[in-house]
């Protein structure tokens, strides 16, 4: 067994194991801890106010764009272009469809695949360089927010060096960078990827039963 057929094989099955019954087991145990019942007179529906708290802080309104706009466009421009190498760059089409779900669609031409990877990394690094240079972020930073964001930039770049395909050895650089964040990702603050619709929700309910918007 090759180094490729490793990662691409056992320890890709092993890592997509880990990362489910991980997310799953975390997402449960969010569940399971439930909430105190609430004996106040509902003014409004709590499920609409979790909906309208999820939709709503998309996009921060008021006063608090002047203050979180770097971070939000940041956010955004990495996150918007994660997602589109994620699903659209060709190699990751094929492997889906090779590993997991037996089909495929279109593929991003390559210069897409060049501007959403410089949108990624431009906006990961905009975010390292707030959170090491506002005081007020880096005493909150823990060594885990650190690592999740070098890891992540580690994964992206070995995918960028593993993008011609021509060297077997970068390709299974990058799959067995890919299987450490799996592994890594359920037990990590990356975990707000599917956390956060739950803290908003909840926040937007607790509002919603009060006739408050969130």
């Amino acid at each position: 067994m090759t180094f490729l057929e490793l990662t691409e094989g056992p320890l890709w099955y092993a890592a997509a194991t880990i990362f489910v019954v991980g997310v799953v087991w975390q997402i449960v145990g969010i569940v399971l801890l439930g909430r105190k019942p609430d004996r106040s007179v509902p003014r409004g529906s709590a499920l609409a106010g979790a909906v309208k708290a999820n939709v709503l802080h998309l996009w921060p309104h008021g006063g608090f764009f002047n203050k979180t706009g770097f971070h939000l466009v940041a956010g955004y421009i990495f996150h918007i272009g994660l997602f589109v190498l994620v699903l659209f760059a060709a190699p990751h089409i094929v492997f889906i469809q090779d590993h997991i779900t037996g089909f495929g669609w279109g593929a991003l031409p390559r210069w897409g695949f060049v501007l959403a990877a410089e949108a990624a990394f431009c906006g990961l690094i905009l975010l390292w360089a707030r959170r090491i240079g506002d005081p007020v972020i880096r005493l909150l930073s823990t060594q885990d927010d650190l690592a999740g964001l070098w890891l992540t930039f580690i994964v992206m770049l070995t995918g960028c060096l593993a993008l011609g395909e021509s060297i077997e050895f970068l390709r299974a650089l990058h799959m067995l960078t890919v299987d450490i964040w799996l592994i890594y990702f359920p037990f990590s603050r990356l975990m707000h990827g599917f956390t956060f619709v739950f803290s908003r929700g909840y926040m937007g309910a607790t509002f919603g039963r009060r006739g408050v918007t969130p």
